[in-house]
């Protein structure tokens, strides 16, 4: 039987390569392909060479170069034939996590023409995750005076896929006190909600037993599930309340580890244990729990690792205040990055000459730079410039790339060598600040 699914799943992947693997255009410099995630390492993506209409002998000539942003490449050329094929096996809700649409990019050059193209690659989702929830053992404090019809928020499932492959579905089961309610989120998430359907009675049963099961939209669906423990508590009239029911804060990204971010605050009217208010993080994405520590007794919001604006702007936690009763309240507390100019410019040579012919005609390239910046707005808005005394220009091309190329004529009897210093700035304030320089030699014509 596992065989027989392990030869379906197979056969499955197999054909939605087929389908997906083939090139969509290759116009204006670019090409868009698409592959499913989890291929094996050399996997066919697309054929550059012939997309491009290039010349094997420039491939075989070491004339062709895939270059790709980041750390890990996760595409290769191969020399033989051109093809475009994965470097290693992708997993897409590793690499886009809570991304709809995963696309990498990568460029190729042409040495010879110094010609740029952008690749996309889009990874297709298959149905490899279940949904899973980070507590599987979950266990509710009710008191036997609570209403029916009252709701309570249940821990959430998280499935990395997306489309019909994520979390479709929750299904409860237990006994006839309890219903499942299933809430539409603003994001279209499902929030799943226990509802009391019948009064309880801590004499007649002290605790119950339910399982919360989780399923995807996947053929066939994978499923996961939670055990729930309803413990019914004897009376406790008095619920805390939050001063407020959202709290908002914005914060600048280099706010230092331990700094306060903002405290929120609970009051309860009963006395001694059932007064006693404790607050808690719920419903919080592992990222956050790691960035965020919220004091149990005095409702203070923490910081506990340093914020970077470019890996996230903005977080929503709910918090708990719990009384020694275990009545409860909840708030939303939403947290704003804002971004500091903290990224110098990068300048790339992609491509450069070591030496020109001084009869060379004005208006030839002799490299070919990439310029970026890894803030947001005015911080990551670059301005480049030549230091002056050299016969040479920038000249903007597409995108983030610039060309050096001859001002005029050169004689290599007035200057044999230059040193062409390209410098970098970002709109900040102070601006940052980089540079590269150039070296050029001027070859010698019988003139």
């Amino acid at each position: 039987m596992r065989a027989a699914g392990r030869r379906w799943v197979r056969r499955e992947r197999a054909l939605l390569w087929c389908v997906l693997v083939a090139a969509w255009e290759a116009a204006w410099g670019e090409l868009r392909y698409s592959v499913p995630e989890e291929m094996p390492k050399g996997s066919f993506v697309g054929d550059v060479v012939k997309d491009l209409a290039m010349e094997m002998t420039a491939l075989q000539d070491g004339g062709v170069r895939l270059i790709s942003e980041g750390r890990t490449q996760y595409f290769s050329l191969h020399g033989k034939t051109g093809h475009l094929v994965t470097a290693e096996r992708i997993d897409r809700e590793q690499l886009c996590r809570l991304v709809e649409k995963c696309v990498l990019r990568c460029e190729v050059i042409e040495e010879a023409h110094m010609k740029v193209y952008e690749v996309e690659v889009e990874i297709m989702d298959i149905n490899d995750n279940a949904p899973s929830f980070k507590d599987t053992e979950v266990e509710e404090r009710m008191s036997e005076m609570t209403t029916p019809g009252s709701r309570f928020p249940l821990t959430r499932a998280q499935d990395p896929d997306v489309g019909r492959n994520s979390l479709q579905s929750y299904e409860l089961s237990g006994d006839e006190h309890f219903s499942l309610a299933v809430q539409a989120g603003p994001g279209g998430e499902q929030r799943p909600e226990l509802v009391l359907a019948k009064a309880l009675d801590r004499e007649e049963a002290a605790f119950h037993e339910l399982v919360l099961r989780a399923s995807d939209g996947g053929e066939p669906p994978r499923t996961g599930t939670a055990r729930i423990r309803v413990l019914v508590l004897d009376a406790n009239d008095n619920a805390p309340a939050f001063s407020q029911a959202e709290y908002t804060v914005r914060v600048a990204e280099d706010v230092p580890v331990g700094s306060v971010l903002v405290t929120v605050t609970a009051t309860d009217a009963d006395e001694g244990v059932n007064g006693d208010v404790k607050y808690s993080l719920k419903k919080v994405m592992d990222q956050a729990s790691q960035i965020f520590e919220l004091e149990a007794a005095t409702g203070e919001v923490r910081l506990v690792r340093s914020l970077d604006f470019e890996e996230g702007n903005s977080y929503e936690l709910e918090v708990q205040a719990r009384d020694g009763g275990e009545l409860f309240d909840t708030a939303k507390l939403t947290i704003t990055v804002t971004d500091v100019n903290d990224n110098v410019p990068e300048i790339s040579v992609r491509s450069a000459l070591n030496s020109i012919s001084e009869d060379s005609p004005p208006g030839t390239v002799v490299a070919l730079l990439h310029v970026q910046d890894s803030d947001s707005g005015a911080n990551g808005q670059v301005t480049c410039s030549l230091d002056g005394g050299v016969p040479f220009r920038l000249q903007s091309s597409r995108g983030s790339y610039y060309s050096v190329v001859t001002a005029r004529e050169l004689d290599r009897e007035e200057v044999s060598e230059y040193n062409v210093t390209v410098r970098a700035a970002d709109g900040g304030s102070p601006p940052l600040r980089s540079s590269a320089v150039l070296a050029l030699r001027v070859l010698d014509v019988n003139d």
